[in-house]
Formats: C-alpha cells, structure tokens, sequence
C-alpha cells in the first residue's frame, strides 16, 4: 500500500491519491459492450447462448432455471447456510420496511389538497455477479426490497458456471425473497437482455445489482438509451475507508481493509489516520493476514493501488473522507459515534471497533448494494424506494381555486405563458371571481 503525507501534497496531488483504480471505460471496453447489446437486441436467445459460449464457456441448453434446478440446488446446500440465509433475509426485511418511504396527504391551503401516493416499478431486472465468487447476498440485497416495494415481476440473472447451472446458494436466496424468474446469464449481456428483452428474457423498467467494468459500462449505455431502461446508480468495484486513530486494533483495521481487498484486484482500501504509529503498525498486519488469505494474490493486486494517507487529525480526516465519497466508511476510533455528524458523503457508515462492514455485506439489515467510484456525493445504497414511483396528486374545491388562482395567474404571466394563465382566469370567472 502507498504511504502518503497528506500535508505535504498540493492540489493535484492530492486529486491524484485520492484517484480510483482507472475506471474502465476505455474506448476499447465502449465499443466492446456496443457489440454486445447490438448481438443480443439482433440476435435474441441465440446471441445469449452465443456470448454464454464465448465469455463464461458454457454452452446452455435452457436460458432460464427450471424447477427442477431450484430443488436440486435447495437439496444441495447445508442446513446451516440455508438458516443463515434466511436469517439475514429477515434482518433486511425488518429495516427496508421500516425505513420504505409512506404515502403522504397535506392541506396546502383551504380547499387545497396534495397528496404523494406509492406505485412500484412493474418489472425489474436484478444482476447477482459470480465471476471470482457467487454473491448469494446480492440476491437479498437486492431481493428483499423488490418484495416489499410490490413489484409485479421480478427478473433476477446470474453468470452460468461451465456446467450450465448457476450457484445453488444465489438460487436459494432467490426463491427465499420471491424473485419470479431466473435466467442463466451474466455480463454485459444479461444487462442487454433484461434492458430490451429477448424470446425468453422480460424487458424490465430498471435494472439493479453490481457488476465489473463491463456490467457497469452496459448499465450505463442502456440507461442513456430512451429504448433501454432506467438503472439503480453506478455500482462497480468495491471500496472502502477507514478512520482510525491511534488507539485502534491494527489487526482490526487491516482485517477490514482486506475484506475489500478480496473482492477483486480493482477494489481499493484506503486507511486515513494521525497516528504515523498506526499507519506503520497496519501496514505490517495487512501483509501477515494476507499471506493467510485464500484469495490472496487478489487482495495484494487490489492493496497495489490502494493508500495509507497520514493527516493532522480527525477533522482532517474527515475531510479527506467526505472529498473521497467512499462506498463503505469504517469509524475505528473513540467515540466514533461523535464523527457522524460531519460525514457529509458516503454509501454505508459502519460506527466503532465492533462493527466491521462484512455484517453490512450480509446480514446487518442494511443494503450492500451502494454508489462507488464517488457517486456517493449525489447518489444512495438501494432501499425499498429504489423500486418505488412516487406520484404527487392535488384536488381543489371552488374555494381552494379561489384561494391559490390568483398566485398561479400572477406568475404564470411573469413567464408570459398566456395558456396557462387562462386555464385559471376562465376557471374564476365561472366561480364569479375576477382578477
């Protein structure tokens, strides 16, 4: 990991470590993904299968699970995955229902109501990655609120493996939160089909779920085309930060830090602190636990391009963290629950020693399922009103139009819109009132 002295960087230097690992999109990766959305929208099921054969070498008989697989895949899994499963789902659901958005009526004035009512989004299209590893989580994650929210149809795709099925724990997790159909599909071409639809594959309205560069380049081409179809937020490779101070546990701090690591080898770790002490310590610690790790030449390609930045204090710290926006933000300090109040931009906050962000991954409540790249400044994790269309709605009576028409009248001919200043003059004077 890089060690940086943020006190002794200049603008652009600090603009420089705070980069993300490039974000591919490449010209190569552009045209790359273009060619693959034109095969599926030209090609339909058979450009799916073709694709499937060509990036995950599979070669797929039947492009959606059947029942028989989901049975098959239940029977697989040991009894304490599937309880854990369904332990986390019942978390997710508790918050997501708690925290969904409520319908709303207010008296704006006498005679004057408005209202916002709730419909969801009829169909969705759900993306569970499994490249380096399946994401059973993604499914809940992604799941539970979709079920809450009420959407008519539920479309979930995850990657086939090279036998042609998909991992028995994500076809769990979706048969757990009610997903309608799943299909054995993955990359940019699952963005495809679920955007525009195929023989077998729905067209939805939105599209959700993280992905590598090539997924997140898709979501994005399709949800600037007015054909495609509208997506949650940018979500790409995993990221963390974390504040600590001098009296936090290095084992701690390196332990989290290389649990994003792990994701894949453009995640980035950044560890923002005033303790040089705690800097040298963690360095040290993430090196021991990472020859430890399974998946440890991933984290190592990950911790190339990752950061330990020295600054003069929390506040300082803080300040880098909110210019940063990271998708997950780690408090590993004393009273770490006082430097909530100044976080002014991240996906998910996870507040003290004991609170690392795997229980966020899984099973905590919250969503996993959030902005990266920076897109935590202006964008939120999935929630139930991810999936939800808020729809305002006003009633007046003669005496609410008596009441508000002539402020609607006075300002609709400041903007010298005569039509609409008509439509409430007319009104009046139906009602005996003139201007």
């Amino acid at each position: 990991m890089k060690r940086i002295d943020w006190n002794t960087l200049n603008e652009a230097e600090r603009s420089s470590a705070l980069a993300r690992p490039a974000q591919s999109r490449a010209q190569e990766l552009r045209h790359g993904v273009e060619s693959i959305i034109a095969q599926v929208r030209a090609g339909g099921d058979a450009g799916l299968r073709e694709l499937s054969a060509r990036y995950d070498r599979c070669m797929l008989d039947a492009i959606e699970v059947n029942e028989a697989e989901f049975v098959a895949a239940e029977a697989k899994l040991a009894p304490a995955l599937k309880a854990a499963i369904r332990e986390a789902a019942a978390r997710i659901e508790a918050f997501h229902t708690a925290a969904a958005p409520q319908p709303v009526g207010v008296n704006t004035a006498v005679g004057v109501r408005v209202e916002r009512i709730l419909r969801p989004i009829n169909r969705v299209g759900l993306y569970v990655p499994a490249g380096s590893a399946p994401l059973p989580s993604t499914a809940l994650m992604l799941g539970v609120p979709a079920r809450i929210a009420g959407c008519r149809d539920v479309v979930l795709c995850s990657p086939a493996r090279a036998d042609g099925t998909c991992d028995e724990a994500v076809l769990f997790a979706a048969r757990v939160v009610g997903v309608h159909r799943v299909f054995k599909l993955g990359g940019a071409q699952a963005i495809a089909a679920m955007a525009y639809g195929t023989e077998s594959v729905p067209r939805c309205d939105k599209l959700f779920g993280p992905g590598n560069a090539w997924v997140t380049e898709a979501k994005l081409q399709v949800s600037s085309d007015p054909n495609g179809a509208a997506i949650d937020m940018p979500a790409g490779p995993s990221e963390v930060l974390v504040i600590a101070d001098a009296q936090a546990n290095p084992a701690f701090v390196a332990a989290d830090l290389l649990s994003q690591a792990e994701h894949g080898p453009d995640s980035q770790v950044v560890l923002v602190s005033p303790s040089a002490a705690l800097l040298d310590t963690v360095a040290a610690e993430v090196d021991r636990q990472c020859a430890q790790l399974p998946r440890g030449a991933i984290a190592e390609q990950a911790l190339a391009q990752s950061r330990l930045i020295e600054v003069q204090s929390l506040a300082q710290a803080v300040e880098v963290s909110n210019r940063y926006a990271p998708e997950h933000l780690i408090l590993q300090v004393n009273n770490a629950r006082e430097l909530v109040a100044s976080i002014e931009s991240a996906g998910s906050i996870f507040v003290g020693a004991w609170t690392p962000e795997s229980v966020g991954d899984y099973c905590s409540g919250s969503n996993h399922v959030l902005p990266t790249y920076g897109y935590a400044r202006s964008y939120s994790g999935v929630s139930v009103a991810s999936y939800l269309k808020q729809i305002t709605v006003q009633e007046l009576d003669p005496n609410g139009l008596r009441a508000i028409g002539p402020c609607t009248a006075i300002l609709a001919e400041a903007e010298q819109l005569e039509a609409h200043r008509r439509a409430v003059t007319l009104r009046l004077e139906a009602l005996g009132t003139r201007l």
